[in-house]
């Protein structure tokens, strides 16, 4: 497996193009727009995109999915369906939050705790984190111990919970219950800045480091 990751939208969110080296089939995950980029990443690498996976449904994450599934003809699977009303709403999100118009969309599968979603040979495990938002959901290469987490953790912080539908609680208990048995030598590509792995989250994070959870 290989990836790339491909900065979108003003607000910076990092889109990932990530393929299967064996069969050239690729998965965009969270393409929030600019797909004349995404698009000539695919065509530099010789890539056959396959599908397109969404982590949540705010705009900066599926603001171009549409499009680019409009314009590649695969399917957009994801997130988990308690996003469907962030999605219902796009239209309103891209007006307050000073994006392209977009048209609100409906997945061509949504995708539950406990799912898997293949790409050529690679296998991408599915877990429910909500607490960002209510739908939020992430993927897992187990054999190339790398995540995709969108908002729910980032290096040094974790996702907003001052939205409708978000829950501080339960975001803490997505990365506590969700992410760290995964593995501490998992690395993670955040919806947001560098990556960073478990461990040095479990030890350094401000707000879910371990020993802020100590007896």
């Amino acid at each position: 497996m290989k990836f790339q990751i491909i900065p979108v939208t003003p607000f910076q969110q990092n889109c990932s193009l990530i393929w299967c080296e064996q069969t050239n089939k690729a998965a965009v995950v969270d393409p929030g727009g600019d797909i004349d980029r995404i698009k000539a990443a695919i065509a530099e690498h010789g890539l056959t995109l396959d599908k397109i996976l969404l982590t949540h449904g705010h705009i900066d994450h599926v603001g171009g999915a549409a499009a680019l599934a409009a314009a590649t003809g695969v399917d957009i699977i994801g997130p988990h369906e308690a996003d469907q009303f962030w999605l219902e709403n796009l239209p309103m999100q891209s007006q307050k939050f000073g994006f392209p118009a977009v048209d609100k969309f409906v997945p061509s599968q949504y995708l539950q705790d406990g799912d898997s979603v293949t790409l050529g040979n690679i296998t991408l495990k599915v877990a429910h984190c909500p607490g960002h938002t209510p739908g939020h959901i992430i993927f897992f290469c187990d054999e190339a111990s790398v995540a995709w987490v969108g908002d729910v953790l980032f290096r040094g912080s974790i996702g907003r919970n001052d939205f409708p539908g978000s829950n501080h609680q339960a975001l803490i208990d997505s990365i506590r219950h969700k992410l760290w048995p995964l593995g501490d030598h998992v690395e993670f590509v955040p919806g947001h800045g560098p990556m960073s792995n478990f461990a040095d989250e479990r030890q350094h994070n401000p707000f879910v480091a371990d020993k802020l959870f100590e007896a």
